[in-house]
C-alpha cells in the first residue's frame, strides 16, 4: 500500500503549540529605548540594515530589459535593473565619477542604460562603463574598474531582494530550503498584484512589525473578526527558525450556530477582499444544509469553515491554479509568515497580504514608512484588469485601507505616543505574543553579533 506524501502544509499537525513554549525560552520585557531612541536606531542601521536582505518589490515590476525602480534604506540608494540577458540586478544609485545620482525617480525604464547628466558618463544595463565625456583627454581611467558598484540581488516567490553587504551569503542560504518547500505549494510568484500603498506613518518600524505579529490584539481593535477567527490561544500553531518563523490561528468559531457562522463568512469580504469569488460555490454548498423553512442545520463533521474550504478548493481549481500541493486548512486559514526583518506576510489559498516597515529616511525613530501590498492568484485573462499600479500616500489619512488595515493604521501611531513617555521603560509581553518576542531576539542576535548588547 502507498503511503501520501506530506504536504509542507501539515507542519500543522505536529507544530508547536502555546503550552510547549517555555515561558523563560525569550526575552518577554522589551526596552522601549530601541522604538523612541535616536542612537538605538543609528545601531540599527549599522547592525541590522546594512547586513540583511530586504524586501525591494516584486519581479513583475521590471518586466521588459531596462524596467528599473530606486530602493532607498535611509540615506542609502540602490537601482534594481533587469538586463537584457533577463538577470535582475543591483547597483549603487551613484556614478562612479563624481558621485552624482544616476536614477532620481521611483522607477523607469532605460533600454540603453544609464547616464549621468552631471559629465555624461555612461553604464549599460549590467553596469559596465561604456562612455565618458571626451574620454581620449580624460586620462588613466581604467573603465573596467569603474563600473557601478554592484550589491547582492536575488529572488524568492516572486519578491526582488537586496543586501546592501557585498559579502552577504546567499539569499537561498537566509531563507532556508525548508521554508521555501512550505512556501512553494501557494505559487506565490504567479501572483498578481491587486493593491500597493506606501505611506509615512508617526510610529516606529518596529511597531508596524509588533502589531502584525500576534492576534492577541483582535478582541480590542478587529471585533469584527470575531465572527470568523478563533482566537482561542490553545489552537493556535507556531514554528521558529533561526531568522524567522511561521504561525496559524484557525478560521473558525467554536460554539457558533451554522447560521452565525455562515454570517461571519459572507461578511469575509470587508476585511478579505478574494474571498468575493469564492462566496457563490460557498452559498450552493451552504443551501444543501437548508431545510424547507430555511433553517440551516449542519450536520457533525461540517461547518462554515469546512464548507469555505471545500468552495475555496473549486473555485481555484476551476480557475486553473494547481492547489493539490495544499491541505484543506490552507483553503481557509491564514498562516502569518515573519521574514526578518520587516516582511509579514498572511498566505492562504489564492492570495496573500503583506506588510513592510522600513525606518524612515530622516532617522526619526518615531516615523516610519510602511508597505501594505495585496496579491492574488488570478487567470491570464483577468490579470490586466485587476492589477494595481503602485500609490504613494502624500496626504495622511487620505487612503482608505480594508476594514481591519484601516484599523491597525489608526492605533500603531497611538501606541508610538505612549511609548515616548521617559518613564515606560519596557513593554511587558504576554505569552500570546511569543512571536513578537522571537522577533526581538532576532534582533538581540544581530546587535551581539554587532558587538552592541541587546
Amino acid at each position: 500500500m502507498t503511503t501520501a506524501p506530506l504536504r509542507p502544509g501539515e507542519w500543522v499537525d505536529h507544530a508547536t503549540a502555546l503550552d510547549d513554549i517555555p515561558g523563560d525560552r525569550y526575552r518577554m520585557e522589551i526596552p522601549t529605548d530601541r522604538y523612541v531612541a535616536t542612537d538605538f536606531m543609528a545601531v540599527e542601521r549599522e547592525a541590522i540594515w546594512m547586513k540583511v536582505w530586504q524586501v525591494v518589490g516584486r519581479a513583475d515590476e521590471l518586466a521588459k530589459a531596462g524596467d528599473w525602480k530606486q530602493y532607498r534604506i535611509f540615506d542609502q540608494s540602490y537601482i534594481v535593473v533587469r538586463g537584457k540577458d533577463d538577470k535582475i540586478r543591483g547597483f549603487v544609485n551613484a556614478c562612479r565619477h563624481r558621485g552624482n545620482v544616476l536614477c532620481r525617480e521611483d522607477r523607469g525604464n532605460s533600454k540603453r542604460g544609464f547616464l549621468c547628466q552631471y559629465h555624461l558618463w555612461s553604464y549599460d544595463l549590467q553596469g559596465n562603463l561604456k562612455g565618458m565625456l571626451r574620454e581620449a583627454l580624460a586620462g588613466p581611467i581604467d573603465k573596467a574598474a569603474h563600473g557601478l558598484i554592484e550589491v547582492p540581488v536575488d529572488t524568492f516567490g516572486g519578491f526582488v531582494f537586496l543586501n546592501p553587504d557585498p559579502a552577504a551569503a546567499p539569499l537561498a542560504e537566509f531563507i532556508g530550503d525548508e521554508i521555501a518547500t512550505m512556501l512553494a505549494p501557494y505559487h506565490l510568484d504567479e501572483m498578481v498584484t491587486v493593491m500597493d500603498v506606501t505611506e509615512a506613518i508617526d510610529c516606529n518600524w518596529k511597531v508596524v512589525m509588533d502589531a502584525f505579529q500576534e492576534g492577541y490584539h483582535i478582541d480590542g481593535i478587529h471585533p469584527q473578526l470575531l465572527r470568523v477567527i478563533n482566537i482561542d490561544p490553545k489552537t493556535s500553531r507556531y514554528k521558529f527558525f533561526e531568522n524567522h518563523c511561521v504561525s496559524m490561528a484557525p478560521f473558525d468559531v467554536v460554539g457558533a450556530s451554522a447560521q452565525a457562522q455562515v454570517d461571519g463568512v459572507m461578511d469575509l469580504p470587508e476585511t478579505f477582499p478574494s474571498t468575493v469569488a469564492v462566496l457563490p460555490r460557498f452559498t450552493e454548498l451552504v443551501d444543501q444544509y437548508k431545510g424547507a423553512d430555511g433553517t440551516l442545520d449542519f450536520p457533525a463533521g461540517v461547518t462554515a469553515r469546512t464548507l469555505l474550504q471545500h468552495a475555496t478548493r473549486d473555485t481555484l481549481t476551476g480557475m486553473g491554479l494547481d492547489v493539490s500541493g495544499l491541505t484543506d486548512a490552507q483553503m481557509s486559514d491564514n498562516h502569518g509568515w515573519v521574514l526578518f526583518p520587516n516582511f509579514f506576510m498572511t498566505i492562504r489559498a489564492g492570495e496573500a497580504t503583506i506588510v513592510m516597515s522600513l525606518p524612515h529616511p530622516d532617522g526619526d525613530p518615531n516615523r516610519c514608512i510602511w508597505h501594505v501590498a495585496s496579491y492574488m492568484w488570478l487567470p491570464d485573462e483577468f490579470k490586466t484588469a485587476f492589477a494595481a499600479e503602485p500609490v504613494v500616500v502624500d496626504e495622511p489619512g487620505s487612503f482608505k485601507y480594508f476594514e481591519a488595515l484601516q484599523q491597525d493604521y489608526e492605533q500603531m501611531p497611538r501606541q508610538q505616543v505612549g511609548l515616548r513617555n521617559s518613564t515606560l521603560e519596557h513593554l511587558a509581553l504576554v505569552k500570546e505574543e511569543v512571536v513578537i518576542a522571537h522577533f526581538h531576539s532576532v534582533i538581540d542576535k544581530y546587535l551581539s553579533a554587532a558587538g552592541v548588547a541587546p
